[in-house]
């Protein structure tokens, strides 16, 4: 059996009436008869229907009128008209005047059914959409982004200025912020918001890579490049592109991504026309850039060009009051998520323990916490929770150098130590390595051949 529903059948005709009610109700649907245009809008006032099945020729009001009113009070109700043979030309009139489908008469079961069916799937996939982006809503919008301190009230009224705007936005805050998010709610609060919502992490990509992902290429552009390939510039056409860490973005793909942005033209790696793209830009970065300017790492021309509207993301240990308030957030999220008891409590030691914590990772590295202790908790309070303790007092002081040391050698032997840990930790990824220092790729690139470090001599060593 196909999908069901509740259809009201609209006609003069008494005959027409009780036929289609036999039809419908053997096909299980629940079925409403209505004599004329106003009786059938009485019955829609009082009775939810998910289907009006009306004739067009009607003393009084027509089944024309009835379907303007339909879609003027009634929008949710999908309309089938019925016509006779001979007035084709009133089928075609409803049809430009709104109504989903429409049944020559005399009317067939088979196509009375299939028709019905049809006008009701329709009607069930456009309210599972609007479900859908409801839920887009709620996930990526601006409720999603915890904190009333007084720098992220400030954070929430630049969303809400910029937000219907088609201004470039720089986001700037350290890794785990929720600079992402941010990104989200400006996209999902504009114009734009039934556009795509495309993001790239310019850091993930080597650099040959970035400038094909961004901008596309042709095939046979290069070899591996089979078959077209849209960049994400086109991609997120009528919508909005994110690109994330865009410090780590290389100078011959900067020279480029000012183009793009200035001009809303990109050219394909291996094309030769322009596309033009209806893109807005959000860009984010966990460095300094006006510093990443100075040392020459980072345009200049296209930092200006991005810093149109800047938002600064604080450290959570800038917004410590902002953690009692997460924590609750994340309980209630992930105790649902993985079918814990939603009403986890959490006591005030336990609590007073996680405001105090320096939280080096920020809100990433706090939900992260919170994840695990929900999945390892049994009963109805929050447990598993293990933090390193927060250091004591002050740091100690700097050791003597080494007899025979001079200060330059101590240091850049400490530094080829910190280098050495971090590309370990990366796993010779330098991206990551470099994410972590918080330096860009190629000055980590630098530094590793002035102090000659060998990095698969670490990674496989």
């Amino acid at each position: 059996m196909g999908r069901t529903g509740h259809v009201l059948v609209v006609d003069d005709d008494k005959a027409v009436r009780a036929a289609l009610r036999v039809n419908l109700k053997k096909a299980g649907h629940e079925v409403h008869l209505a004599p004329n245009a106003r009786k059938a809008l009485e019955l829609l006032s009082g009775q939810p229907m998910d289907l009006v099945v009306t004739d067009v020729a009607m003393p009084g009001m027509t089944g024309l009128q009835l379907l303007a009113e339909c879609r003027t009070h009634h929008p949710d109700v999908r309309v089938v008209v019925m016509t006779g043979y001979g007035s084709v030309e009133d089928a075609v009139g409803a049809m430009k005047a709104g109504a989903d489908d429409y049944i020559i008469k005399p009317i067939s079961r088979e196509e009375l059914l299939v028709i019905v069916e049809k006008a009701l799937a329709e009607k069930a996939l456009l309210a599972e959409l609007v479900q859908l982006r409801q839920q887009v809503q709620e996930r990526y919008g601006f409720e999603n982004i915890i904190g009333c301190t007084p720098a992220m009230v400030e954070v929430y009224e630049l969303i809400e200025t910029v937000a219907d705007t088609n201004a470039l936005v720089l986001i700037q805050g350290p890794t785990g912020t929720g600079k992402e998010l941010i990104s989200q709610a400006i996209h999902y609060r504009s114009p734009r918001r039934n556009g795509p919502f495309v993001r790239v992490n310019c850091a993930a990509l080597p650099e040959g890579l970035l400038e094909s992902e961004l901008f596309g290429h042709e095939k046979g552009a290069f070899t591996g490049a089979i078959r077209q390939h849209r960049g994400k510039f086109e991609q997120a056409h009528g919508g909005t592109l994110m690109l994330d860490e865009i410090g780590e973005i290389d100078s011959t793909t900067q020279v480029k991504l000012l183009r793009a942005i200035e001009a809303g033209e990109v050219t394909r790696v291996g094309g030769t026309g322009t596309l033009t793209v209806d893109t807005r830009v959000i860009a984010a970065t966990n460095r300094d850039l006006r510093a990443e300017v100075a040392a020459g790492n980072f345009r200049e021309d296209l930092f200006y060009r991005l810093n149109v509207f800047s938002i600064h993301v604080p450290p959570l240990t800038e917004r410590k009051d902002d953690v009692p308030l997460l924590v609750r957030h994340f309980v209630k999220k992930f105790a649902e998520q993985h079918g814990r008891d939603p009403e986890l409590s959490v006591s005030s030691t336990l609590l007073q323990r996680l405001v105090d914590y320096h939280w080096p990772g920020n809100v990433r590295e706090l939900q992260h916490v919170i994840e695990r202790a929900v999945i390892l908790s049994r009963g109805e309070e929050l447990a598993g929770i293990k933090l390193p303790e927060a250091p004591q007092g002050k740091e100690p002081a700097a050791e003597i150098l080494p007899e025979g040391m001079t200060l330059q050698a101590a240091l850049l032997e400490y530094e080829r130590r910190v280098l050495i840990e971090a590309l370990k930790a990366a796993g010779g990824v330098q991206a990551q390595a470099a994410r972590d220092l918080g330096i860009s790729r190629s000055n980590l690139n630098y530094r590793i051949g002035r102090l000659d470090i060998r990095v698969k001599d670490i990674v496989y060593e």
